[in-house]
């Protein structure tokens, strides 16, 4: 079975959007690094939220045959999980954290993906 990172991708961003991920992008930095290709980055409210969304994130890529390199044990104040997917890493960060290390800016040439919900609208400005 041949797998589209790419679509593995927008689906998992979507996913964990759907379980009220909050303000999931997804990073291309295909043309900017050579160790992985796409970063998914997502808020979670509360260290259990936290948790939650890792799970939700391995419930839907194992599906696919994609599994974590290695699978962190989070403590109960844990602020950031990174899985890695190898061909791409998810960030799952409290506020806090992700409002400090700003991932979006320090790769600020990647392209930048907005991804909501399946079925929820956008927001006009």
């Amino acid at each position: 079975m041949s797998i589209n990172v790419q679509e593995a991708v927008f689906g998992c961003a979507g996913y964990l959007a759907e379980h009220n991920g909050g303000d999931t992008i997804v990073l291309d930095l295909r043309k900017l690094s050579t160790w992985t290709d796409f970063f998914i980055v997502t808020s979670a409210t509360s260290s259990v939220h936290l948790k939650g969304l890792a799970k939700h994130a391995e419930d839907y890529l194992g599906p696919l045959g994609i599994s974590p390199q290695r699978r962190p044990r989070l403590a109960d104040d844990e602020q950031w999980c990174l899985l890695d997917f190898g061909d791409f890493v998810v960030h799952i960060m409290a506020a806090d954290a992700r409002a400090f290390y700003e991932l979006d800016k320090l790769w600020f040439e990647a392209e930048l993906t907005q991804v909501r919900a399946p079925g929820v609208p956008e927001t006009t400005p």
